[in-house]
């Protein structure tokens, strides 16, 4: 029976065996992180007025709040532009989503930037609530993003 160093003890079994549990909680956190941009989707579905009902007391969205004050001089096409931009917001979510499960970071890193764009936008139209919704957001996503690093330096370490 041979024993490692870092397992204090442990066999070299058992070692490899609390690594790839290690590896699998990490790629579950992180799915679980990922899982907050269908969150933000449907959030964004209740604030933009895309369902006949609207909420956007807590869940407003920056960009489309400037474009609904901004936006009025265009006319007839104004309220098709609104829910167009509210649905390409929302269908964009999706996707990050479904991505950041699939394990890639750079979804994280897309949601983080977008969000924190749009955080400067609600500050402008001062939207403390939803701006702190959007930083909820942005904190489970960051966490997401160290997640899937910490999981690729656990597997680059096993190989």
């Amino acid at each position: 029976m041979q024993t490692l160093n870092v397992g204090a003890g442990r066999t070299d079994e058992e070692y490899k065996e609390t690594e790839e549990k290690r590896r699998a909680d990490l790629r579950a956190d992180s799915q679980s992180d990922a899982n907050f941009f269908f969150w933000a989707a449907g959030l964004a579905v209740l604030g933009t007025g895309l369902l006949p009902i609207r909420l956007n007391i807590f869940v407003s969205i920056g960009a489309i709040d400037l474009l609904s004050f901004y936006g009025r001089s265009l006319g007839p096409v104004y309220s098709a532009l609104l829910q167009l931009a509210s649905l390409m917001w929302v269908l964009i979510l999706v996707a990050l989503g479904f991505i950041g499960r699939s394990g890639y970071r750079w979804a994280f890193l897309a949601g983080m930037v977008l969000y924190g764009a749009d955080m400067i936008a609600l500050l402008v139209t001062f939207s403390i609530w939803a701006f702190a919704v959007h930083a909820v957001f942005i904190f489970k996503w960051f966490q997401g993003y160290k997640l899937l690093k910490d999981l690729r330096e656990a597997q680059m370490q096993a190989f």
